[in-house]
């Protein structure tokens, strides 16, 4: 398996703050006695050290003694000495990515300030609709505007079916089909890539991430990001990217490229459950007990549109099962939302 490259700090250029992402969110969290220190956007975050964008270009940034870099995400806005290059603090997210690994009691950031997810499958065995709607939690937890991207679509015979049982996953969700190694694949995504957009990529390894990271990226990047296949057996990809990092996309947006996971744990999501599941959410208030479980209960609404056809029962499965997840993985001593802060 090749080595994964990510482009070198110093091959990254100088960009206006704006361009980077920069909004009046961000500058309201200013206090007057910051005004000195330089905005600058977390580019790459390593065990031990952390590198940013800012308007004179990529920087290394000197940690404060006892930093934990697994507090920051890629994506991130942080304020910085100008002259020591010393991280002073890191600002409020307006999204933010977060799973719980295995073992922790902690949300993980992946990536932050975030508009757009791009869900990345493929037409063949790796599509998966509960694995999907996992995404789609996350999504809908972190903020972030959820789009499913379907590649491979010309290998399959029946690529309609995929896209229609996609996009009953979640109301107004909006489905792709592209192929990431042709340049029309940025021109498709365009709206979710304009100056100053950042969108982040999630699924499977081998589905064709790290491919159309480097065709949005366009011809003029510094150095690709190396790309796996698919093994034909069984339809399951090769880890291709071990990292996250920020790359500038050819339209004048930013893209979060972030390693295939195999587990997707869900945790502190229940907002994110509900906008996924709102079918059943909106049908719940007219149950006949306030905490009705849609199991068996009489006067159930959910259960009533279940037999009359109105609701899928594959659905109302999944969703239960995704809720006792949730509720099982979720410290009881979790914040608003399921979230912890994090930062320096």
């Amino acid at each position: 398996m090749c080595r994964p490259v990510t482009n070198p700090p110093d091959l990254l250029p100088p960009a206006p703050l704006t361009s980077l992402g920069w909004l009046d969110f961000f500058e309201e969290q200013r206090e007057p006695h910051e005004a000195d220190l330089a905005p600058m956007r977390i580019a790459t975050v390593h065990r031990s050290r952390l590198t940013a964008l800012s308007e004179a270009g990529s920087v290394e940034l000197t940690l404060p003694v006892h930093t934990n870099t697994g507090d920051l995400a890629v994506g991130d806005w942080v304020l910085v000495h100008p002259r020591t290059r010393m991280l002073q603090r890191r600002l409020d997210r307006r999204t933010v990515l977060e799973r719980r690994v295995e073992g922790s009691r902690t949300l993980q950031p992946a990536a932050a300030n975030v508009e757009t997810l791009f869900i990345v499958t493929s037409c063949n065995a790796d599509f998966n609709q509960a694995r999907l709607e996992r995404y789609l939690a996350l999504a809908n937890q972190g903020g972030t505007n959820p789009v499913i991207l379907f590649t491979k679509a010309d290998l399959a015979a029946d690529g309609d079916v995929y896209r229609r049982q996609a996009a009953e996953l979640q109301r107004g969700l909006e489905v792709v089909t592209v192929n990431p190694r042709l340049p029309a694949a940025a021109h498709a995504l365009a709206p979710w890539c304009g100056v100053g957009q950042t969108v982040a990529l999630v699924g499977s390894s081998g589905v064709g991430k790290s491919t159309l990271v480097n065709t949005l990226a366009g011809p003029g990047q510094a150095l690709p990001q190396e790309t796996g296949g698919i093994r034909e057996h069984d339809a399951k990809g090769r880890h291709t990217t071990t990292s996250r990092s920020l790359h500038a996309i050819a339209g004048g947006g930013w893209v979060i490229d972030t390693p295939g996971m195999r587990t997707l744990h869900i945790s502190g999501a229940a907002d994110g459950i509900a906008t996924l599941f709102a079918e059943i959410t909106e049908l719940a208030p007219s149950c006949r007990f306030r905490d009705c479980t849609h199991a068996h209960e009489p006067g159930c609404a959910v259960q009533a549109a279940v037999a009359d056809g109105r609701l899928n029962p594959e659905r109302l499965v999944r969703w239960r099962k995704l809720l006792d997840e949730n509720h099982d993985k979720t410290p009881a001593s979790a914040g608003p939302r399921g979230r912890r802060s994090a930062g320096p």
